[in-house]
């Protein structure tokens, strides 16, 4: 995440979190998973996904990028939200799933194989991984100063095809909407490490 973006969150973090909804794609994650999984959060933001991860009874590992959105996320859930941008991740076989919901947009393009083998890493066998982005065909801004990667589908498909050997990758995308306020075409990767899940 770029110090631009990070400024934005740090500046904005209150509005943001009071604004933001749980993801009406988490359900579809969570029917990947065997109940009590353990996950990792990557962005956890104003923390409201991660509430309902824990109230569905999964265990959560919150991380944000921003103490700000950290600190904000730790009042909603109720426990410590861990400052950790993604090319810091270094856990290995440690989690049944990770979830990153409009949080790896973020990161520059160039980041991106790294950030993928570091995920593909911190999954046990058989887990899987969820994360969503904002499509386009460039690096860009929004109208708000915040950085994106902005990949079309069939980038980011190959993206996570050829970084890790994952048994199963699959991209849907959807309309939606967006914190700026502007119509938006939403992607979400879905892979899976092979494996057999709880070994």
């Amino acid at each position: 995440m770029t110090d631009k973006t990070l400024d934005f969150y740090a500046r904005n973090a209150e509005t943001y979190a009071a604004q933001s909804r749980p993801s009406p794609r988490l359900a579809t994650f969570l029917r990947l998973l065997a109940p009590g999984s353990h996950i990792l959060e990557l962005g956890t933001g104003s923390g409201r996904d991660a509430a309902e991860m824990l109230h569905a009874g999964f265990r959560v590992d919150a991380t944000d990028g921003s103490p700000e959105l950290a600190r904000c996320a730790e009042r909603l859930i109720g426990q410590p939200v861990r400052i950790l941008l993604f090319t810091e991740l270094d856990a290995e076989g440690v989690y049944d799933a990770v979830y990153a919901n409009a949080s790896l947009l973020h990161a520059p393009r160039h980041e991106l194989p790294d950030i993928i083998n570091r995920i593909y890493k911190a999954l046990k066998p058989g887990g899987h991984v969820w994360a969503s982005f904002k499509a386009g065909e460039a690096e860009g801004e929004d109208r708000l100063g915040r950085r994106y990667n902005y990949p079309s589908r069939l980038e980011l498909e190959e993206l996570w095809r050829n970084n890790g050997p994952w048994q199963q990758v699959r991209v849907e995308s959807w309309q939606g909407g967006a914190y700026d306020g502007q119509p938006t075409e939403w992607l979400s990767v879905i892979a899976r490490r092979p494996g057999q899940a709880g070994t």
